[in-house]
């Protein structure tokens, strides 16, 4: 197990009943780079790989 895996379970198991939109998605990540801007890399990478999953190219 990874150590962000734990963040994953809690994020399930506090949220996981929950139904979001991909814009509230993005709104929080967004407001997340805000504050921990050194953070901006993983979460830019984050939203690139979601944003791709049905390209075949990638």
């Amino acid at each position: 197990m990874y150590f962000t895996d734990r963040g994953i379970e809690e994020l399930v198991t506090r949220r996981g009943d929950e139904e979001v939109t991909l814009a509230w998605l993005a709104e929080q990540l967004q407001a997340f780079v805000d504050v921990h801007p050194e953070h901006e890399t993983p979460i830019e990478r984050l939203a690139t790989w979601l944003a791709r999953l049905d390209d075949p190219e990638d």
